[in-house]
């Protein structure tokens, strides 16, 4: 109600400066000055004078640019970069070393497959112990059987993914081995565009949305030879987990929701329901439900996996990466995914130089002290895996990121490029459609978008940019810092910085439900947490662990 009444009074100021008469005048002046305290202003009669003219010329430029709706799809003018000045990035790719398994045998009972890592299935597909169509049909079967358990399918795409198995069995059958990915069944969350298919952005106005294009990393995956068995669902516009046709589920506990915004990427592979997912974030949502669902995220650096064909929430904050089993698996579609894209004006290339027998001591390590001694989430889960890494021999440095800037207050980026990518959402009114109308969800904080000012959001990307240098220094001695998933300032400063983060499980509450931990890398830095949380993996097993109701 507060907003609304905000709005009519800016509304009834801006017209009240079109009209003539003298007295309407003197209205527009005093209209004017209540609502200086809405933008933080305080101006004088005489200025406020001065406005009118002023203002009538900027709502005639305004109505203007409303005759004009363009597509979610056309990114600003500006792009974002993350790189401060005198960062150097590493261009010079070495072999990748993955380690992979080469004694695996067919399981006795099929089923043991849902929980199989990418690694592993490779493996199997690889020496030839079951073809990509036995295994697509496998997980599309499982898609069948419980999907709607778990609420976490939008559509499967069985057609396609028969065809591009059967493609991956022949080109096999001919020596032409693409990867490890080739022949591997995937989702992805469906606000990644695939041509010939529905694309709902999990969203009420959206359901029935097709779109005339094919995601960069849908494409990338198909050159892998990955085979796209169905698009996952996700919150409404990505926000939580609920979605035009109920809430997605944790696997671990049916009763509670997956978290989101990737919400059916996690439920889906904790599940068994896919190898591996792809999921996005902006804030979180890869890794709040990975950390819900016990799965392995990563969220690469900002600009190294192109956006091309994924829907656009903020596009200086948007980030696409693969949820799976395992830091390894991470390893494997990153390198699919990763590379500059002519489509994407925001993609940056770097060198990727995984290594899955990296020596962990080689790493220097921070850690985020205060936040462990702190947290309330998992404390005791969490302090138990400071000592892994210190049982691997790693000296673990302590390090506060202390910075006196307003990082909280620099989620208005967020709120105002949201808004900007939904505004002919808001203002024609079917952002009635979306089923969640609470206070705190999007049909509200896109309206609160809309009276955030231009200065405002500049400036608070010219803080950001301070941001940015002042991280990129506290991180400048250390390879990774390790850190509660959740706590303090890190999972909104790291993602408005464009810093990289791989989020995996690392034990189980009281209840049953799975804990993580977080490791934040250097820009361009995901080999080097990607080895440090695939060396916590050799050491626990927690990852191998699954929901017992889909283990049959």
């Amino acid at each position: 109600m507060k907003n609304l009444i905000l709005y009519s009074i800016i509304v009834s100021a801006l017209l009240s400066c079109t009209v003539k008469s003298s007295s309407d005048d003197a209205q527009a002046v005093d209209t004017l000055a209540i609502i200086e305290s809405v933008f933080d202003l305080k101006f004088d009669q005489a200025k406020r004078d001065s406005l009118k003219d002023g203002m009538k010329n900027n709502l005639k430029s305004i109505q203007n640019l409303h005759q004009y709706h363009p597509d979610n799809s056309i990114s600003p003018a500006l792009v974002f970069n993350p790189v401060p000045e005198g960062f150097k990035i590493e261009q010079n790719q070495k072999p990748i070393i993955w380690d992979l398994p080469d004694n695996l045998t067919l399981p006795e009972n099929k089923n043991d497959l849902a929980f199989y890592t990418v690694a592993e299935l490779s493996t199997l597909i690889k020496r030839r112990l079951i073809t990509s169509t036995e295994l697509t049909t496998f997980f599309i079967n499982r898609l069948k059987q419980y999907g709607d358990t778990l609420q976490c399918v939008i559509t499967i795409t069985e057609d396609l993914a028969m065809e591009q198995a059967k493609k991956a069995d022949e080109e096999l059958a001919a020596g032409v081995y693409k990867g490890p990915l080739h022949g591997i069944p995937y989702g992805v969350k469906d606000l990644l565009a695939l041509e010939g298919y529905k694309t709902t952005w999990g969203a009420m106005p959206f359901k029935d949305q097709n779109i005339d294009a094919t995601a960069t990393v849908i494409k990338k995956l198909e050159q892998a030879g990955g085979v796209l068995v169905a698009k996952l669902t996700l919150g409404a516009l990505a926000m939580g987990d609920i979605w035009y046709g109920g809430k997605t589920k944790n696997p671990w506990d049916l009763n509670q929701g997956s978290s989101g915004s990737s919400a059916g990427s996690a439920s889906a592979t904790a599940a068994g329901l896919v190898p591996f997912a792809i999921g996005t974030e902006t804030w979180g949502s890869i890794v709040s439900p990975s950390t819900r669902c016990g799965t392995t995220g990563l969220r690469p650096t900002f600009g190294r996996v192109s956006k091309y064909g994924a829907m656009a929430l903020s596009w200086s904050m948007d980030k696409i990466g693969p949820i799976c089993r395992s830091a390894k698996d991470c390893a494997i579609v990153f390198d699919a995914i990763r590379g500059v894209d002519e489509l994407d004006r925001s993609t940056i290339g770097a060198a990727f130089n995984f290594n899955a027998s990296k020596d962990p001591q080689t790493l220097k390590l921070a850690y985020l002290k205060d936040l462990f001694q702190s947290s309330t989430f998992h404390k005791e889960i969490d302090s138990a895996s400071v000592e892994v890494f210190k049982g691997m021999g790693i000296e673990l440095h302590e390090l506060s990121l202390s910075t006196k800037l307003p990082v909280d207050d620099l989620s208005l980026i967020l709120s105002a490029e949201s808004a900007a990518a939904f505004d002919e959402l808001t203002r024609s009114g079917r952002d009635s459609l979306l089923v969640n109308q609470k206070k705190n969800a999007w049909p509200n904080y896109f309206r609160q978008g809309r009276f955030i000012s231009a200065a405002d959001y500049i400036n608070a990307n010219r803080i950001r940019h301070k941001l940015i240098i002042e991280f990129n220094e506290m991180l400048n001695e250390y390879d990774a810092i390790i850190t509660p998933s959740f706590g303090g300032d890190q999972l909104l400063m790291t993602n408005l910085t464009g810093n990289p983060c791989v989020v995996f499980p690392n034990g189980f509450d009281d209840e049953g439900h799975p804990g993580s931990l977080s490791i934040i890398g250097k820009l361009f830095g995901e080999a080097a947490i990607l080895e440090l949380a695939n060396a916590y993996q050799s050491q626990t097993n927690h990852e191998d662990l699954h929901p017992e109701t889909f283990v049959n």
